[in-house]
C-alpha cells in the first residue's frame, strides 16, 4: 500500500507492506538518478538482522550509531556530518536511515544540514519510527536543555515502512510504538472496542494515513499539524526528567501514553469535556496493553517545570486538548492548576 504525502514538489509516498525495503533501489533510482553513492545509516543492533540486506543499487556505506534516544547528541551527529565530509558525499547523493525513531530523526537532520541538505530515504524499523517519526519531515538532535531542541524540517525522497522488520522487534519496543497509534486513534475519534479488532498492519494504515493527511495540510506545524503533539507536553517532560537519570528508563511510547491520560484529565478538570471522554481514553490505552499511570517516582514541581521548557510552549504552558468541537491548542493554563490535576491523578489509584 502507497500513502501520498502531498507536498508539491517536495511530495512522496510511504509504501507499507512485507518486503517494501527491497523498493529501495527502484526509490534511489527514480528520486535521486545523479546519486553515485548512499550512506546508510543505523543503529548498532540492527546490523546483524538477516533482514540488513538493503541494496541502494549505488556503492554503500555503513555508519552505526547507538540504540536509542543516546543516539540523538550532537557530538554523533557532528561525528556523522565529518564522515560524509571526509568521502566527499556530494549534494546528489543519498543518505539512508534504518532505524527507530531516534536514527530517522538523527540521520534526517544529517542530511537536512549536510551541504545545506541532502536526498534523504527513510527505513523505519520500529514501529513508533513507521506511524510517526519517519513521516512529516521533522529532524532533530537533543541539547541539554531539552528534547529535540536542535531541528530542521527535511522531507524525504520516500518512506519505506516494512512489515516484516517489526518481526524482530521487542514487546516494549513494540507496545512503545502504540502510543502513537493510540494517539492517532483518539485524534480520529474512533470507537475503543475498535482497536482490538485491528491488525498491526491496520494500525500502521490508520496512523500514516491520518499522519500524512494532516503534514500535506500543514507541513511546518502551523495549524493543524500541532495535534499530532496531543499527550506530548506531559511526555516531552517525562522524557526529559527520564533520559537525565537513564536513558532506557523510558520510552517514547511509554511517555506518550502517559501524556495522553493526563491531558484528557486536564481537558476535564478545565470543563472542556466529561468523565465519558477520560473513560474512553482509558479504555484505548488498555485495549492496546499501553501502561498509563503517572509513575510514582515523578515528582509533580519537576514535570510542571520541565513542562514549562518543552520546546512547543512559547513560554507558557500549552496543551493540545480535547473539547466539545474537537481537538485544540489551549494556551496560557495555569501552573496550578496543571499540578493540582498531576496531583489528583495520583490519587486515583
Amino acid at each position: 500500500m502507497k500513502v501520498p504525502v502531498e507536498l508539491g514538489e517536495r511530495s512522496y509516498e510511504v509504501s507499507i507492506g512485507p518486503g517494501v525495503r527491497h523498493e529501495l533501489k527502484q526509490l534511489v533510482a527514480s528520486r535521486a538518478p545523479r546519486a553515485r553513492n548512499a550512506t546508510i545509516i543505523a543503529s548498532s543492533a540492527l546490523a546483524d538482522q538477516p533482514w540488513f540486506d538493503l541494496d541502494s543499487g549505488l556503492e554503500q556505506f555503513v555508519e552505526l550509531v547507538p540504540d536509542g534516544e543516546v543516539a540523538k547528541r550532537v557530538r554523533v551527529a557532528e561525528d556523522l556530518l565529518e564522515r560524509l565530509g571526509e568521502r566527499h558525499h556530494s549534494r546528489d547523493d543519498v543518505v539512508v536511515a534504518v532505524g527507530g525513531g531516534a536514527v530517522t530523526d538523527l540521520a534526517g537532520f544529517v542530511a537536512a544540514v549536510y551541504a545545506r541538505g541532502v536526498p534523504l530515504v527513510l527505513v523505519p524499523t520500529s514501529l513508533v519510527g513507521q506511524v510517526d517519526a519517519a513521516i512529516g519531515g521533522k529532524t532533530g538532535v537533543n541539547l541539554l536543555a531539552g528534547k529535540n531542541l536542535a531541528g530542521a524540517f527535511h522531507q524525504p525522497l520516500g518512506v519505506l515502512c516494512d512489515a516484516d522488520v517489526l518481526e524482530s522487534l521487542p514487546e516494549r519496543e513494540r507496545r512503545s510504538g502504540l502510543g502513537e497509534v493510540a494517539k492517532c486513534w483518539l485524534l480520529t475519534g474512533r470507537r475503543s472496542e475498535d482497536v482490538a479488532q485491528s491488525s498491526q498492519h491496520d494500525l500502521v494504515v490508520m496512523a500514516v494515513t491520518m499522519k500524512a493527511e494532516i503534514v500535506s495540510r500543514d507541513e511546518r506545524e502551523g495549524g493543524a499539524r500541532v495535534l499530532l503533539n496531543y499527550g506530548h507536553t506531559l511526555a516531552h517532560a517525562l522524557e526529559r526528567i527520564a533520559l537525565s537519570r537513564n536513558p532506557d528508563e523510558l520510552r517514547h511510547g511509554e511517555a506518550v501514553a502517559i501524556g495522553l491520560a493526563y491531558a484528557v484529565r486536564l481537558a476535564r478538570a478545565l470543563g472542556r469535556v466529561g468523565d465519558d471522554d477520560v473513560r474512553h481514553h482509558d479504555e484505548v490505552l488498555d485495549v492496546l496493553g499501553l501502561a498509563h499511570e503517572l509513575p510514582a517516582n515523578f515528582a509533580t514541581d519537576d514535570l510542571v517545570n520541565a513542562m514549562g521548557h518543552d520546546k512547543k510552549a512559547h513560554h507558557d504552558l500549552s496543551f493540545v486538548l480535547p473539547g466539545r468541537a474537537g481537538f485544540s491548542l489551549v494556551s496560557s493554563v495555569s501552573p496550578q492548576v496543571v499540578g493540582e490535576v498531576l496531583d489528583r491523578w495520583r490519587g486515583e489509584r
